[in-house]
């Protein structure tokens, strides 16, 4: 499901579950956390029928089907429709799309095999030896593909015969370039981890979505860059050669992994090497299906897990942070005569003058835009020491600089940040920094609704709406309320009312 609705829907797969839950909830499909291949009786009767109906009784095969993985979850059903009868599910038409998806391709796979007939040319001539060759195929019964057609139209053949001449049309030779291999989508990832057998259906999307959450993958924008390429025609008995521009190197929508994500994996790789061994994982699940089947007493697992591992873990606890931060020198700063290097700090990539050890503090940067651990240069990392820039100041006299921070390049007015994506800290002019601090003013401005000076509360307007605070507590103000109109003892009530911020539920354990 995963898989498909990302090549079919262009759907990440955290957006795909959220659907199918939404589907599930409402009954329009069966549980969606499942690897089963299973239909129940009544599903296979109701696809029987409706297939009957539809196409017609030939086009019906009753098929069942076996997972892979020896440790599968099969308490529940295929991911199914839990009506056949219902052509169109769902609350808006992202639910729809991913219910249409799921109800063809079930009823796909009660149906017959869909028939081609495949046909090869060969083309030959009495002055070479090379002979050239044609292949296509022609749809002669949809069986299946009637339900859930492919995204490739036929590729047709003309009609010809042994023997046949070959007129002269065009004939083509275009240049091709090596490629190296195609970076995981969510889609492909999904499908590797399956075939590895790391983690389940479950786990999936929330192993995808942390990764990323974390920021040791990042999905690619590039949209790449036009390159010539050679294209030799041979047309009415004249060879002609041209050259036209293609698209490479594009990565948009594939995973990449971060500066943090390569320092991370060298870091466990090298002291943990058991642990971040493919197999592991898979291993681990199979021990568990043993567990759960009572074959194995769960503390013998454990503690044969921990006899090697807690060594390691406390070895790894000596290993300093220069060590495990991968550091690269990337040559000697000019002015101060001390080394420079790029590395990953509390907040990811960084630039750093000097060391921990030396007797002046080393001076800290960021990493430029675009530029990685790999691709940076000295004279890249010496420019971010240029930082922060003065751009000049507001009509009230206040200095305004620029640089580049956690979240990005900004502008600062006294202790005012005002972020100036997508401009540049070293090129923004004074008229555009001006506007964006105009901004930050005006958003400020309108995030307090109403404001009790005396009794430090205030009403804010928040990102997940209005709410009433005094600097210790927080507290919602009720639907039917409108902000502006909340007096200062309703809020002072609310106030009391409210958990202290930061205060969790907690939950008693009862004893047995």
């Amino acid at each position: 499901l995963q898989q498909e609705a990302s090549r079919r829907l262009g759907s990440s797969v955290k957006r795909t579950m959220m659907l199918a839950q939404r589907l599930y909830e409402a009954g329009h499909i069966t549980y969606m956390r499942t690897d089963s291949l299973n239909l129940s009786d009544t599903a296979l009767a109701q696809a029987e029928t409706h297939i009957h109906d539809k196409y017609g009784s030939s086009q019906h095969k009753q098929r069942t089907f076996k997972t892979k993985s020896s440790g599968a979850q099969e308490a529940h059903e295929a991911i199914r429709p839990t009506n056949f009868s219902k052509l169109s599910a769902g609350a808006d038409e992202s639910q729809k799309k991913l219910y249409q998806l799921i109800w063809q391709r079930t009823l796909a796979s009660q149906m017959v095999e869909a028939k081609l007939e495949k046909t090869t040319l060969q083309v030959a001539n009495n002055k070479s030896q090379l002979v050239f060759e044609a292949k296509g195929e022609v749809l002669v019964d949809p069986g299946w593909l009637a339900v859930y057609p492919g995204k490739s139209k036929d590729s047709l053949l003309p009609k010809c015969a042994k023997g046949d001449e070959l007129k002269d049309g065009l004939i083509e030779a275009v240049q091709q370039f090596s490629k190296p291999p195609a970076r995981y989508t969510e889609a492909s990832l999904v499908r590797k981890l399956e075939e590895l057998g790391i983690g389940r259906p479950s786990t999936y999307a929330p192993t995808i979505s942390t990764i990323q959450d974390r920021g040791y993958i990042a999905k690619g924008e590039l949209e790449g860059q036009p390159r010539d390429v050679k294209k030799i025609e041979l047309k009415n008995q004249k060879i002609t050669e041209v050259v036209e521009k293609e698209n490479h190197g594009s990565d948009k929508g594939k995973l990449i992994p971060t500066d943090t994500a390569m320092v991370v994996t060298d870091f466990l790789v090298k002291n943990f090497d058991k642990v971040t061994d493919y197999k592991f994982t898979a291993s681990v699940e199979q021990k568990f299906d043993t567990i759960a089947a009572n074959n194995t007493p769960w503390q013998d697992m454990i503690a044969d897990f921990y006899k090697d591992f807690e060594p390691k873990v406390a070895k790894a606890e000596n290993i300093s942070r220069k060590d495990a931060g991968g550091m690269k020198e990337l040559g000697t700063d000019p002015k101060t005569k001390r080394p420079v290097f790029a590395r990953v700090g509390r907040y990811g990539p960084m630039v750093q003058i000097g060391q921990a050890e030396d007797e002046e503090k080393p001076k800290f940067g960021p990493m430029p835009e675009g530029k990685n651990m790999d691709s940076i240069t000295l004279e890249d990392a010496l420019k971010m020491f240029e930082l922060p820039r003065v751009v000049g100041q507001t009509e009230d006299g206040e200095e305004i600089t620029a640089n580049v921070g956690r979240f990005g390049p900004y502008v600062k007015v006294g202790s005012m940040y005002a972020s100036i994506k997508p401009e540049d800290p070293f090129s923004i002019d004074l008229e555009s920094a001006r506007e964006f601090i105009k901004q930050k003013k005006e958003a400020e401005a309108n995030k307090y609704i109403k404001t009790f000076d005396d009794e430090g509360i205030q009403i804010i307007n928040g990102r997940y709406g209005p709410y009433i605070t005094d600097g210790k507590k927080n507290a919602k103000i009720p639907k039917d309320t409108e902000p502006a109109e909340v007096t200062l003892e309703q809020a002072k009530e609310l106030l009391e009312k409210a958990p202290a911020r930061g205060a969790r539920r907690r939950y008693s354990k009862k004893k047995s």
